[in-house]
């Protein structure tokens, strides 16, 4: 009999096997930065320099450090919600998955540690800084056919909302403004700029 999936919602009992695998972190690059370009900006607002250094490159050495494994989703895509399917099904045995925006340069590796560790026992993890809510969100392994039809450009929300209506969410404070501090456009990348640690 066919087990049918209701958008949004996760299946607790569908993904047992996968229950002591890692989570992984899907770094989210497909974006056309229409924002950057509109306030000034001059081409991808991910290889727009921080530092001396493209702004992804920043978050992708985070992710590195963090130790978990990870997947760059930079092909292209209509929306959010197509670039998140894509990242699931690439890394479908994953024991669950944090969805962290490429624009996010000064997340630190600890954090994205501390929200994987949250993942245990939870439908989805909601990290904060001073109460505004960051990223990554992170999912459980039991949301991927629930990730999987993601199509647009809603993102994921959907199914976080379906786990706090489950009793399934937690929120996660950390002392890390880096997972609030996204680069849209040009006065985002001036204010992280000033956020560098002194070299």
């Amino acid at each position: 009999m066919e087990k049918k999936q209701e958008h949004g919602r996760c299946d607790p009992g569908g993904e047992s096997g996968r229950a002591e695998a890692i989570p992984a972190i899907v770094v989210l690059a497909s974006g056309r930065g229409d924002r950057f370009v509109a306030s000034g900006g001059l081409g991808s607002k991910l290889l727009a320099l921080l530092g001396g250094k493209p702004v992804l490159e920043w978050t992708l050495d985070a992710v590195r450090a963090s130790g978990l494994p990870w997947h760059l989703e930079d092909a292209g895509h209509e929306g959010m919600g197509d670039s998140i399917a894509a990242g699931i099904r690439a890394t479908r045995d994953a024991g669950g998955w944090l969805i962290l925006p490429g624009d996010l340069p000064l997340v630190r590796p600890d954090s994205l540690r501390q929200v994987a560790a949250a993942l245990a026992g939870h439908g989805v993890v909601l990290p904060r800084y001073q109460g505004k809510q960051g990223h990554p969100v992170a999912f459980a392994a039991d949301c991927a056919e629930a990730l999987l039809m993601l199509r647009g450009a809603q993102g994921a929300a959907l199914v976080a909302r379906a786990q706090m209506l489950l009793k399934r969410a937690v929120e996660l404070d950390l002392d890390d403004p880096g997972i609030v501090t996204d680069v849209d456009t040009v006065q985002d990348l001036a204010r992280a700029e000033k956020m560098l640690p002194p070299r």
